[in-house]
């Protein structure tokens, strides 16, 4: 199926910018808390099946999406290098401290079951509130991953890869769910980066091999009968 390992990444990095994105879209559609009380503790426990399911969604959404990110940088290695060399790790930190935030999922659904609402809630925001939690898994890593994203789409524009409505679409997606409460309106914001990031992803699927390769280093150096063994 793949010719060798370049072949092999063009086709992951591709799949992932269309995969990551739509499991996180399919992840708030499931969520009950999009539709029901904005407090988890209550609305995990009226559907606790489909809690534990948009929990993994999450999960798996934000860990391939900090993969998908590094098959970003790949197609920035002629412009905008050392931007995307810079803001692509951002990037991945800030998508797995997002996936380990999922943990707290299963906390705030038990203690949805064995406290009341208000008593459930307090105790949940006490126990994220701690510093250690705050600065070591949510602040500024939420921000790297959410805002990151659009800003990485940028160098990706600027290398000639992408059309400058990419990194457009991911900042009113990914932005504008900052600006809005948890709930329908998160299902059309994190909607619209499918398009955006399965574009990319699509248009990588659709690249030829030689294409994929002209972006390593070396192939833009070697002499051109050395480039047909890359």
């Amino acid at each position: 199926m793949f010719k060798d390992s370049a072949d092999f990444r063009r086709v992951a990095s591709g799949v992932l910018l269309i995969v990551a994105p739509l499991l996180q879209a399919i992840a708030v559609i499931l969520d009950p808390g999009t539709w029901g009380d904005e407090r988890e503790a209550v609305s995990f426990g009226a559907n606790p099946v489909l809690a534990q399911i948009q929990s993994v969604l999450y999960h798996w959404a934000y860990l391939l999406m900090a993969l998908a990110a590094l098959g970003m940088l790949h197609v920035m290695r002629r412009r905008a290098a050392v931007f995307g060399h810079i803001a692509g790790p951002l990037v991945v930190l800030g998508y797995i401290n997002l996936s380990g935030l999922l943990m707290a999922d299963p906390v705030e659904w038990w203690l949805g079951q064995n406290y009341s609402p208000d008593k459930a809630t307090a105790i949940m925001d006490e126990m994220v509130g701690l510093p250690g939690v705050v600065f070591g898994f949510q602040l500024p890593w939420i921000f790297f991953a959410i805002f990151g994203t659009p800003v990485l789409a940028i160098g990706v524009w600027r290398a000639g890869f992408a059309h400058w409505w990419v990194p457009l679409v991911l900042a009113i997606g990914y932005g504008g769910s900052m600006a809005v409460p948890y709930g329908p309106a998160t299902v059309v914001l994190w909607g619209i980066p499918v398009v955006a990031l399965g574009h990319l992803g699509v248009k990588m699927l659709t690249m030829s091999r030689e294409e994929w390769i002209s972006h390593y280093p070396a192939a833009r150096t070697a002499p051109a009968d050395a480039k047909t063994a890359v």
